[in-house]
């Protein structure tokens, strides 16, 4: 089984679809701005529906991983992005770096490398 699709709440498509656009996804489906699907480069997707009230709590945590994740942060801020956090290495061995969308969903840009598939506390086949 493979993940290839999730979706997020959104308040507002009119100003969502913008952000994601700005942040490097490509709009492929545009729906009367109640529902909008973004790919990704390696194929997946990722959208957004239009809601009247978002989820309670914390919400939605999307990781994007990206190979130049200092460059695409240093680039993003100079367009506007306001981070939350600066990349930085995380004790899981991957780096980091946090933000919000305009609907509060966490958007975590990373990279991992190997260690997101075989970090050293991997469970091993038995």
């Amino acid at each position: 089984m493979n993940l290839n699709q999730i979706t997020l709440p959104s308040l507002d498509l009119t100003k969502s679809i913008p952000f994601y656009k700005k942040l490097g996804l490509k709009l492929i489906v545009h729906s009367n701005d109640n529902y909008a699907r973004f790919e990704c480069e390696n194929g997946a997707t990722f959208s957004l529906h239009k809601v009247e009230e978002l989820p309670k709590g914390n919400g939605i945590w999307i990781y994007f991983e990206l190979k130049n994740l200092d460059k695409t942060v240093i680039e993003l801020q100079k367009t506007g992005f306001i981070f939350e956090e600066l990349p930085n290495d995380k004790s899981w061995l991957w780096r980091e770096a946090r933000l919000k969308d305009l609907d509060n969903n966490q958007l975590i840009l990373y990279f991992a490398g190997e260690n997101r598939i075989n970090p050293p506390w991997k469970i091993k086949a038995k």
